[in-house]
């Protein structure tokens, strides 16, 4: 970061503290051309609108959160959220990341004790679409000739994994889909106590979710982690078959390199 741009970064710092009383508009003194009463004026202007801007903020990033508590509570839920974790930079679609664990924390909302893993979901979809494109798998071949055990394979960037004793994914499908009896799945996994791990990955430019059986999530939590090949064979068990998870790694993109111990790929 050249001298320019740590100047700009401390500037929406300032200007972030001011907007937030955690200083007054003397903060931004030197900052700003204005006078310190037009100062005073713009930021209460700001300050009068920040409850609007974080429920659009939020919004965007938790649709399925949103949908769960209604408008007034999501509402009510984003403004507690903004002042309890005000934004630490200009960029607003970066902010909300700590929404799960408030939710989790709320006495409130303790009797949707799902909504929390719901809401992991949602910020991983977030992510997953913010995620640069996938190019081509490097070092597949390895694969073939190396000892498991040498070898690391390097998963997508904004793949995620959402493991919860609630039946998550079926929740976030349920939200986007237009069927008469949507939820039908999501009471009878509820019935059942059923929990799901939920993957989640970018396909071309939006995010997909799929619950996964608990073989492959192992497998895969274990390649997240940085284990080798063979370590996480061991971690998923006898129930998981890499020959019919290969071809639907590489098919859905979830797979983008197979690198050997010392870090390298293969060619």
């Amino acid at each position: 970061m050249n001298a320019a741009q740590q100047k700009e970064a401390l500037r929406q710092r300032m200007l972030l503290r001011a907007l937030w009383a955690d200083a007054g508009p003397e903060a931004m003194a030197g900052w700003l051309r204005d006078a310190p009463p037009r100062v005073a004026r713009g930021l209460q202007a700001y300050r009068a609108n920040a409850g609007a801007l974080a429920e659009r903020a939020l919004a965007a990033a938790y649709p399925t959160v949103a949908q769960l508590v209604g408008d007034e509570s999501f509402g009510a839920l984003a403004r507690a959220l903004w002042f309890a974790q005000p934004p630490q930079r200009g960029d607003i679609a970066q902010w909300g990341e700590g929404l799960p664990a408030f939710i989790a924390a709320s006495p409130q909302l303790a009797e949707e004790p799902y909504l929390a893993d719901v809401a992991r979901l949602d910020w991983a979809v977030h992510g997953a679409e913010q995620a640069a494109e996938r190019g081509p798998v490097v070092g597949l071949a390895r694969l073939a000739e190396a000892d498991p055990a040498q070898l690391r394979l390097r998963l997508a960037a904004g793949l995620a994994l959402c493991r919860s004793v609630h039946p998550v994914a079926r929740i976030w499908h349920a939200h986007r889909s237009t069927a008469e009896d949507r939820f039908a799945g999501v009471r009878e996994a509820f019935a059942l106590g059923l929990g799901e791990h939920a993957l989640v990955w970018r396909d071309g430019f939006q995010a997909r979710v799929e619950a996964l059986p608990a073989a492959d999530a192992q497998f895969m939590q274990a390649l997240r982690e940085g284990q080798t090949l063979a370590a996480a064979l061991d971690a998923a068990g006898a129930g998981f078959a890499f020959e019919r998870w290969l071809p639907q790694a590489l098919q859905r993109g979830w797979l983008t390199a197979v690198e050997t111990n010392a870090g390298g790929t293969a060619a």
